[in-house]
């Protein structure tokens, strides 16, 4: 039986520079933005639309050294995309399956990111792994953001 969680996260940067920073080329900006949690991200196959596969290995420290994902679904238009983990993380530990859907969309000049998340749990799941994931899905788009404002050519 699956569940879900969503959480939105506030951003005051444009939607389209955030779906292009933050989703589509995550795999190149993560070792320089997030710095402290990904030391490297590769694509593993696919060209970076739908059906693409991509890695990130994290710090030593974290609670998993990688995770992969394929990107299922994307709409540059709507900034909007959908993934599912494919191997790494918590799958097969505490999730049996795992698949987001993010759409970034414009705010007061800035942008709010929506993400849902929908996971089937195995006999291990501990609910606090929830707050931990928000967390983490929240730093990921709060360091993308602080990038860009650093870098307001980047992603034009």
């Amino acid at each position: 039986m699956s569940s879900s969680w969503s959480i939105d996260v506030e951003c005051a940067v444009s939607a389209q520079r955030l779906f292009r920073a933050a989703v589509l080329d995550w795999h190149n900006l993560a070792p320089k933005a997030a710095s402290d949690k990904i030391v490297s991200a590769v694509p593993i196959e696919g060209d970076g639309k739908a059906g693409s596969v991509r890695q990130f290995n994290f710090v030593p420290g974290m609670p998993f050294s990688f995770v992969k994902e394929r990107l299922d679904f994307i709409d540059l238009e709507k900034c909007e995309a959908k993934s599912t983990l494919v191997e790494g993380g918590v799958l097969g530990i505490y999730l049996e399956s795992s698949s987001n859907h993010i759409t970034i969309e414009p705010k007061n000049g800035g942008c709010v990111v929506k993400m849902v998340e929908t996971y089937t749990p195995l006999p291990a799941f501990e609910t606090k792994g929830i707050e931990m994931a928000k967390q983490g899905f929240a730093g990921v788009m709060k360091a993308a953001e602080a990038y860009l404002v650093a870098n307001p050519d980047s992603y034009n």
